[in-house]
């Protein structure tokens, strides 16, 4: 399934809203660099790769603005660990 995440830029968070629960990926910028600190998805909704697709739009998004990353979230250091044609990004 490819999903149109959000990209909610006054919130610093992607999002996708599944059967009506909100699912985030939050962020804080600084200095060129993106710092992943919290992937929220609702029990109802685990299990359907949507953090997965959110980690991707966020690391899109890094990588589209030159942007260095901070993965202080688990689940983000884990995606990163799984793909490791996204370890360039790291800071």
């Amino acid at each position: 399934m490819t999903r149109a995440i959000r990209h909610n830029e006054d919130q610093h968070r992607f999002e996708w809203t599944e059967d009506g629960h909100l699912c985030v990926l939050e962020y804080t910028l600084a200095d060129g660099e993106i710092f992943f600190t919290y992937t929220g998805v609702p029990v109802p909704v685990e299990g359907r790769k949507i953090a997965a697709d959110m980690v991707q739009a966020g690391l899109g998004m890094a990588r589209a603005r030159g942007l260095r990353v901070h993965p202080v979230c688990s689940y983000v250091s884990a995606y990163i660990r799984r793909h490791p044609a996204e370890r360039d990004l790291l800071a």
